[in-house]
């Protein structure tokens, strides 16, 4: 299993996560330096103190009762659109999840709240061990990939996470500060531009909040670890001509190690325990099978402290024969721990009746810490050495060995982010509504990285004999720390934008006035990822990655065009042009309508194109090392194994570049749907979806290159499959990104929705969310219903209120999928939440609940990825009760 290899440079899900090259003098010119971090973090505070003054300046909760009787004219602005409008079901689907839903749902962050969406098909990434990503949560909407998912705040793009360069981290939100998440199902690249092909998360923050307001929440999960813990404190006032809210959030969850999640009966065996093979004449490893290294006690009893601890060291019969394994899953976490602390505030203030100003700033600090095994590493011990495993032969060997002895490895992760935004919204000549302003956001990311094998210090200590590969637990602390080293990362993420919309009438129609928004967008982005210089020259084993860094500036036009052709039915016309500094430009046209010949149905549709930006770090980087198991059987062969024919999977290197040829990806989708409230106790919406992706950024993996290279299929240019010319095995894989292929997926999203009123017996509502998909091919190979792509996921909410009382059942189900060759069949996932909730005559609530009441664990067959399970799909926490206790003042 590759998990206990050298970190991936990406992990499974975000797809090839590909780090860029540049050297110290454009690292300087691309914006990465502590001046802009000073002046931005300079600014929040200024904001902040504006904030706290203009709290003690307003008049305290003065509102007019003429501005309660008109809020129902009120117009808004709904995601997927520029245009206000008073229809809150408009032409394009989207999904609304508020502030009663997120609290019902017992979660504690943003990213576990839409990890549970019926729209995450595939699963989401979250903070794991071992990935360069550890601290990340992203959201994958139809399983398109996080990166082509467009994730706002307000309405404004959330900048991308520094650790990765290609999706925003969701561990960056903090849920204390969010009203309503609002998810657009539909593409909308002629509204927002690039990554919105799957879709648009929207998080609508709070606003209009009056008073003070102090929330708690603890939990503990039925496994050892992953404890929960989150909390908020909420200020919100307002006056006759502004207001101003701030909201103070923490919340965090512990690691769990791999063993307590899986009752510690499933192994996660690798051949990096202590196995070698002789050299030739040259030095370098011959054919041949591995063989345990001589005097070293493989049984575990060797470590001496009893307890699973002894579970590390496996003797793995078969294969290439008794090869001395390591058990990973014994020291492992596979959940790293995530905490999240954040200070958000906002305002606004009328300047006179035409012309507001507003602002929005906000400090955030996410923290993780993960645990891996112990780095394992391939090392030449030299004839005459005293580990030589064959002396007097003359060859020397290479020793597949694990420093346990040095201890796991340790790394912690700090990603702060700062964001602030200043804008006016006023009105010209009484006919054209204005709005501009401008924003600048910086993520910096830290990471720290312990008991790393530094090669060529670990292979002097061996071939001296100072580090004993028989028994590697003797050697004394100094020895141990001259061989390892503290691994670190430096990574920024820098952004600056203007931006303009003017809304105005036209002329009027038979269904009234035609209106338009026309805007203008100006965005730059600066990004860099500084690792090490013993990572950077691939001098440390147990780690991949290398310095990457790059900029872009992005110049965009569009207009939104209303046309309300009867009162019964209006058409939406919407374009976008894009001007990148780096690959080029993309126009994305969209047209929309939507039909209403009765009040209680409505009829929608929409057809639009998109595009989807190559990320900055597939654009430049540096090369970097990867360890990939691959199924090739001229190379399971070459290494002298005798079940090939059964079992040809093999480990070999590569090497993974970037590709500055990219071009945007290309996508075409289309929707059709209705939405009908047939009764007062009942609301329906159906929506059939179809979205083509051409030109696909794939990252090609070391298998498809060496399927390819097997079938006689010319590879892309820069890339490449390395073989010995005696044995034929492979050497050395260059693999990378480049645009081809496509993706084509369709499917059906729908829900239902009951109120009903019992009277003395209380009232129940009742909401039905689901995703079906019909299909999702890859390159014309259809892969739903298949292994880590189930069809269908469900969401059920009932909830019951009677006075002060309420009961919350949360119901989720993850279709199971079929099985084939190389698979077992997977099972239905469902999982219940129960919450029961009063609400005090002292303006408290209290909330008391669990979330997957049942227990349910998932299908240890789901492993994917090197983990014991379908990370990505699923959680192992198990019944994890709860309390939380909200005070309104």
């Amino acid at each position: 299993m590759p998990s206990d290899q050298p970190r991936t440079a990406k992990n499974p899900r975000m797809r090839a996560r590909i780090v860029s090259a540049c050297d110290n003098a454009h690292l300087t010119n691309s914006g990465f330096h502590p001046m802009k971090t000073r002046f931005l973090s300079n600014a929040i505070r200024w904001s902040l103190l504006t904030a706290s003054l203009g709290v003690l300046a307003a008049p305290a909760f003065a509102q007019d009762e003429s501005d309660e009787d008109s809020k129902s004219l009120e117009t808004i602005v709904v995601t997927g659109s520029r245009i206000q409008r008073a229809d809150l079901e408009g032409a394009l689907p989207v999904q609304v999840i508020d502030r009663a839903q997120i609290d019902a749902s017992g979660d504690i962050s943003v990213a576990e709240l839409l990890r549970d969406s019926t729209f995450a098909s595939f699963g989401n990434f979250r903070p794991q061990s071992g990935s360069s990503g550890q601290s990340n949560s992203d959201i994958d909407l139809r399983g398109l990939g996080s990166q082509r998912t467009l994730v706002l705040i307000d309405g404004r793009r959330v900048a991308k996470s520094p650790f990765t360069g290609a999706n925003a981290n969701l561990n960056l939100i903090p849920v204390g500060a969010v009203e309503r998440i609002e998810i657009l199902s539909d593409g909308a690249s002629a509204i927002y531009g690039s990554d919105a092909i799957g879709g648009v998360v929207n998080i609508i923050t709070r606003k209009d909040f009056q008073g003070a307001e102090i929330s708690y929440t603890t939990g503990n999960p039925a496994v050892t670890g992953g404890d929960i813990e989150g909390g908020s404190v909420t200020f919100g006032a307002s006056g006759d001509r502004g207001r101003v809210l701030a909201t103070v959030s923490y919340n965090k969850r512990g690691m769990i190690f791999t063993r307590d999640q899986i009752g510690g009966n499933a192994l996660g065996l690798s051949t990096f325990g202590n196995n070698y093979r002789l050299a030739n004449a040259a030095g370098t490893a011959p054919t041949g099978a591995f063989i345990p290294m001589p005097g070293f006690d493989c049984s575990g009893s060797g470590l001496g402290t009893g307890g699973p601890q002894d579970l590390f060291f496996q003797t793995n019969p078969g294969g290439a024969g008794d090869t001395c394994s390591f058990n990973f899953n014994a020291i492992a976490a596979n959940e790293a721990s995530a905490t999240t602390s954040a200070l958000f505030t906002s305002g606004d203030y009328q300047i006179n009746d035409d012309w507001s100003t507003y602002f929005q700033a906000s400090v955030t600090r996410n923290e993780s810490f993960g645990r891996y095994a112990p780095t394992p590493g391939q090392v030449f011990v030299p004839e005459g050495s005293p580990n030589d495993p064959v002396p007097g032969d003359g060859r020397g060997a290479f020793v597949r060995h694990r420093f346990a002895a040095v201890g796991p490895r340790d790394t912690n992760t700090d990603e702060n982010a700062y964001d602030l935004m200043v804008g006016f919204k006023g009105r010209v000549a009484d006919t054209v509504d204005l709005e501009f302003g401008a924003r600048q956001y910086e993520n910096q990311a830290y990471e720290l990285g312990r008991n790393f094998i530094v090669r060529r210090l670990a292979e002097q200590s061996i071939a001296q004999g100072l580090y004993d590969l028989r028994n590697p637990f003797a050697a004394d602390r100094n020895t141990l720390n001259s061989i390892s080293a503290t691994t670190n990362r430096d990574a920024t993420w820098f952004g600056q934008e203007v931006f303009g919309t003017a809304a105005f009438d036209l002329f009027e129609m038979g269904g009234g006035a035609s209106s338009m928004a026309v805007g203008l967008e100006w965005r730059s982005e600066e990004y860099a990822d500084v690792y090490d210089s013993l990572q950077s020259a691939g001098e440390i084993e147990g780690a991949s990655g290398n310095t990457a860094g790059g900029d872009r500036s992005i110049r965009s036009a569009f207009f939104e065009w209303l046309f309300p052709i009867t009162d019964t039915l209006e058409v939406t016309a919407a374009g976008r042009f894009d001007k990148y500094s780096d690959y080029g430009s993309d126009f994305a046209p969209k047209i929309a309508f939507r039909w209403q010949p009765m009040d209680q149905l409505t009829f929608r549709g929409s057809y639009g194109e998109g595009f989807a930006a190559p990320t900055l770090p597939a654009l430049t980087t540096s090369a970097a090392f990867s360890a990939d198991s691959v199924i090739d059987l001229r190379t399971c062969q070459a290494f002298g194994r005798t079940d090939c024919a059964t079992n040809p999977q093999i480990q070999i290197d590569a090497t993974v570049i970037s590709n500055p040829e990219l071009s945007s990806e290309q996508s075409s989708q289309y929707s059709l749907g209705l939405a009908a409230d047939p009764f007062e106790w009942l609301d329906i919406t159906v929506d059939f979806y179809n979205t083509e992706i051409d030109g696909r950024i794939a990252a090609l993996t070391s298998q498809t290159l060496i399927t390819r290279e097997n079938n006689g299929i010319a590879l892309p240019p820069g890339l490449s499959v390395q073989r010995d010319p005696v044995t034929g095995g492979v050497v050395l894989v260059v693999r990378g990104q480049t645009n081809e292929g496509d993706v084509e997926t369709r499917g059906v999203d729908f829900s239902v929705g009951t109120n009903f009123d019992f009277g003395n017996a209380g009232a129940l509502q009742s909401r039905l969310q689901g995703s079906w998909i019909n299909t999702f091919k890859i390159d014309n190979v259809e892969f739903i219903d298949t292994f880590g792509t189930p069809d269908l996921r469900l969401g059920l909410l009932n909830t019951w209120t009677l006075g002060d009382f309420g009961v919350n059942l949360n119901s989720n189900l993850i279709g199971g999928t079929d099985g084939d060759s190389t698979n077992v069949a997977i099972g239905s996932y469902v999982t219940h939440d129960l919450q029961l909730t009063w609400k005090t005559p002292w303006n408290g609530t209290l909330a008391v609940g669990a979330t997957n009441v049942g227990d349910k664990y998932p299908d240890l067959n789901s492993a994917t990825g090197g983990r014991p399970w379908n990370f990505f799909l699923y959680d192992a926490y198990g019944r994890t009760p709860y309390i939380r206790y909200t005070q309104a003042f």
